[in-house]
């Protein structure tokens, strides 16, 4: 097999086949970081780690017909591995979704609110637009509604100029459900061009970015290991409560430590209000506060506050990765 055949599947000296390479799409990748000695963020009060806790709040913006979509959900409920229908509902699944937003949310909320730990929600627009008492919850209770998009959809393959106006209709939903506009975004299905033009939007329209410069873009870590969201996939997800639970611990504890020897680390948790907010799940969430609210030097808080800490600490510096 010649070099030439193998272009694009990685063969030695190939050319890149990055179509988005050398464009405003084109985010370059750091494997590097800070290497062994790592990057001490000064969290405040001499904090060990920064603990941020998101709820994914998406119920009523998924996949129906309902919502004028060709087909329906079928990702992150139940039974994931049901296919998706097309052109009709699937009632069972909007069911399991709006237990999210009818039941779920509220017990997170409360249990957060109990231990006096604000929590950033990643918000799609419709969904708090069909509910606007979760969405006074959030900014009642001093928590941060960042965006998490206008729909619950796959961003990917949409239109340049579709995707810019749900942006802007996501910056003025959110403005008109909460009283201001995100400063923190996440998509959650992101195509390629999706950052690029969330930060042109942020630049040229409204700053929607965590770190709010005309010549830069704080990009805040978000976790995929310590995220509810493996309850919900056919395989290598979590098997039980406790497997969530202990590996909550497990991780926090590996972080902690190293805060304590001179290196502070952030941890954060993604949540889903029909996930983590059954009966059954919700015992892992609560066992797991519970326990870091007996440790010392422990900072719970928004994601929006760790950029705001981090932005101060460190200044912007045009062309360095962080």
């Amino acid at each position: 097999m010649t070099t030439k055949q193998l272009n694009g599947v990685g063969a030695l000296g190939a050319p890149s086949v990055d179509p988005l390479q050398g464009t405003k799409h084109d985010f370059p990748r750091d494997s590097v970081g800070f290497g062994r000695k790592s990057l001490n963020p000064e969290w405040p009060n001499g904090a060990k780690i920064a603990v941020s806790f998101v709820i994914n709040y998406e119920e009523g913006a998924e996949r129906t017909a309902l919502n004028g979509d060709e087909r329906s959900e079928n990702a992150l409920w139940e039974q994931s591995h049901v296919p998706f229908r097309t052109g009709e509902r699937a009632t069972n699944v909007e069911s399991d979704y709006d237990y999210g937003s009818r039941v779920g949310v509220w017990r997170l909320l409360n249990l957060f609110e109990k231990h006096k730990m604000p929590v950033t929600a990643y918000a799609v627009g419709m969904a708090l637009e069909k509910n606007p008492e979760v969405a006074k919850a959030f900014t009642d209770g001093g928590h941060e509604v960042a965006s998490h998009a206008y729909r619950w959809v796959d961003y990917h393959g949409m239109k340049s100029g579709e995707e810019k106006e749900y942006i802007v209709r996501q910056l003025e939903s959110l403005k008109k459900t909460t009283g201001q506009y995100p400063v923190g975004w996440y998509y959650g299905r992101l195509s390629p061009h999706s950052k690029g033009r969330s930060m042109k939007c942020s630049r040229k329209e409204i700053f929607l970015c965590y770190h709010p410069s005309p010549n830069g873009m704080l990009m805040m870590p978000y976790t995929y290991d310590c995220n509810d969201l493996k309850f919900a996939v056919p395989a290598g997800g979590w098997g039980s409560m406790g497997a969530f639970e202990e590996y909550l611990k497990s991780a926090f504890d590996v972080l902690y430590a190293e805060g304590q020897r001179g290196s502070p680390k952030m941890m954060t948790i993604g949540l889903h209000c029909r996930i983590s907010g059954k009966p059954g799940r919700f015992t892992a969430v609560e066992k797991f506060v519970e326990y870091i609210a007996l440790k010392r030097d422990v900072w719970v808080t928004t994601r929006k506050d760790i950029a705001l800490h981090f932005r101060e600490k460190f200044p912007y510096q045009k062309g360095r990765l962080a």
